[in-house]
């Protein structure tokens, strides 16, 4: 299995927990869904990118310890990588978004 699809697919698992897709049938009124505003929903995404990198941090100080196994550091390590990587992709977007904001004439 990749470790970059399981990632994905927690990732994606967390996203329907915050925010439940809602069909047209289930909401007959047209309103919008009293659900996670998107603060909340950035919220606990770093919330858990923060739980994920104080993993990768105990694995490894496990790890120069002896206490830990190499393949739980090595999982531990690449979900913390793979968490890094996306906070500095979303960091580019939001930078990229607000730069052509910026570059937008009046």
């Amino acid at each position: 299995m990749n470790i970059e699809s399981s990632f994905a697919t927690q990732l994606y698992a967390s996203a329907r927990r915050i925010a439940p897709a809602e069909t047209p049938a289930a909401n007959p009124a047209g309103k919008a869904a009293e659900g996670a505003s998107f603060a909340d929903a950035l919220a606990a995404v770093s919330g858990e990118m923060a739980q994920t990198l104080r993993a990768g941090e105990a694995a490894a100080q496990a790890a120069l310890t002896g206490q830990g196994d190499v393949q739980s550091v090595v999982e531990a390590l690449t979900a913390t990588e793979l968490a890094l990587q996306t906070a500095v992709a979303v960091r580019d977007r939001v930078v990229e978004a607000y730069q052509e904001v910026l570059r937008m004439p009046i």
